[in-house]
């Protein structure tokens, strides 16, 4: 299904927490001389205008990266991933949100590479206007990145981190999930891992968590943000979580000094909460 666009949720809480915490993975990567590549099987458009119809009609922007511009108390760790907000930004308001590519281009060095898959045709056309000019470190792909992603796996330098983020509009998303990274495991155990998941009541969106924990890992971290209670009606998102294989050892504290502070500032009602758990060796 292609009926999914992004722009309509850019910069939201889940955009927040998603994007620290691949800037905190992508600097982590970097402190390593060695390239490597960020591939991306769910690329949307790149980057987003918050003053166009799509991102208008909800403004979830404004209970996301809105309330974090501009405050005066933000954690540290959270000063990276909002330079990269504010830099697309030079006129000091919020208009362009950068999605997942265009958070991970400027962290990018000169002999690091992208991989972005994309199958919606507005979003891919979008993503190849923004990386048309960057020296060909970007291949785009409109082909389904579940499957595509194997064609890099494993990569020449042995050093990927790579983002599974679906929209799961189909609850088939669950299941190809898990059976994409099984096979990505398979082909390559030790890349870095980033599962993006909706925090909803459904059975798919709870149970994944406890699924993707029984894979053969040796090295994995969960951390989920709720901002509101559940819905009573059982609609609609009310948090959401990501799940990394191979996280780096610095990852669990960054998070237990963010998240309490991404918890009040981004609350809805009094329902907010965070969970971090992981088995590190």
């Amino acid at each position: 299904m292609l009926s999914y666009r992004h722009a309509f949720h850019a910069g939201n809480h889940a955009d927040v927490l998603k994007h620290f915490v691949l800037v905190q993975l992508l600097e982590y990567f970097n402190q390593k001389d060695k390239p490597y590549f960020y591939i991306d099987t769910h690329a949307g458009a790149g980057c987003y205008a918050l003053d166009e119809s799509f991102a208008r009609k909800n403004a979830e922007y404004e209970e996301g990266v809105g309330r974090i511009l501009g405050r005066k108390d933000v954690p540290s760790p959270l000063k990276s991933y909002l330079k990269v907000v504010r830099d697309l930004n030079t006129s000091g308001k919020l208009r362009i949100y950068p999605g997942s590519p265009c958070c991970a281009a400027p962290l990018l060095r000169a002999d690091d590479r992208m991989r972005l898959f994309e199958l919606h045709p507005a979003d891919n056309r979008l993503l190849q206007k923004t990386f048309a000019d960057d020296g060909g470190k970007t291949i785009i792909l409109e082909q389904d990145g579940f499957t595509g992603i194997n064609a890099f796996l494993p990569p020449p330098s042995r050093r990927a981190l790579v983002l599974i983020d679906p929209p799961y509009e189909v609850k088939t998303d669950y299941r190809t999930v898990l059976t994409a990274l099984k096979e990505c495991l398979r082909r390559f155990a030790t890349g870095t891992y980033v599962v993006w998941y909706p925090r909803l009541t459904t059975m798919h969106a709870r149970e994944l968590p406890e699924k993707l924990k029984r894979l053969p890992l040796d090295s994995w971290l969960h951390v989920s943000l709720d901002v509101k209670k559940p819905s009573e009606d059982g609609f609609g998102m009310h948090g959401s979580g990501l799940f990394v294989i191979n996280p780096p050892w610095t990852l669990p504290e960054t998070l237990k000094t963010v998240l309490p502070w991404l918890k009040d500032v981004l609350a809805q009602d009094d329902g907010a909460d965070f969970v971090l758990e992981s088995q590190i060796p």
